[in-house]
């Protein structure tokens, strides 16, 4: 199963994520989407897993603020800010957050914590990146995308 990771578009799906997303068996967003078009851009992908960031409002009371799914046997729990996750991870395999805009892949314990960073507009110097992963055997292997800032 392959998964793209996104997270803080904030109102925009670059071209190039869009090339990531038609591989994609399901789409994993941690939040900060800032339209509703861009849900229904993204819905056309894949089945599609989001959480509310604090940047959605009204229009997003809908989108939970919190997710947990499981997915091929791994199980992962969606948050936007890293700093709401609870400290009970118990069957939890990946943590998927997003909010600082700092791509993020590491391993704590068990659990595995990734950032997949801002994919949408570009902010100060920060790099434009997202993830697709892949899920075989219940293990998950995650490769990190890099997208060219050229026409941002």
């Amino acid at each position: 199963m392959k998964l793209a990771i996104l997270s803080d578009t904030h109102g925009l799906l670059r071209p190039q994520v869009e090339e990531h997303l038609k591989t994609a068996d399901a789409i994993l967003h941690g939040g900060d989407i800032n339209k509703p078009a861009i849900v229904e851009q993204l819905q056309q992908y894949a089945p599609l897993y989001i959480v509310r960031g604090n940047n959605d409002k009204e229009w997003a009371e809908d989108i939970p603020h919190d997710l947990t799914i499981t997915l091929e046997g791994v199980t992962f729990f969606l948050v936007h800010n890293k700093k709401e996750v609870p400290a009970d991870l118990s069957g939890v395999d990946v943590v998927v957050f997003g909010h600082s805009h700092k791509y993020v892949q590491e391993k704590k314990g068990s659990v595995l914590w990734l950032n997949p960073g801002s994919c949408g507009p570009r902010r100060f110097h920060q790099e434009i990146t997202m993830m697709m992963a892949e899920i075989e055997g219940g293990d998950i292997q995650v490769e990190k995308i890099e997208i060219s800032h050229e026409e941002s």
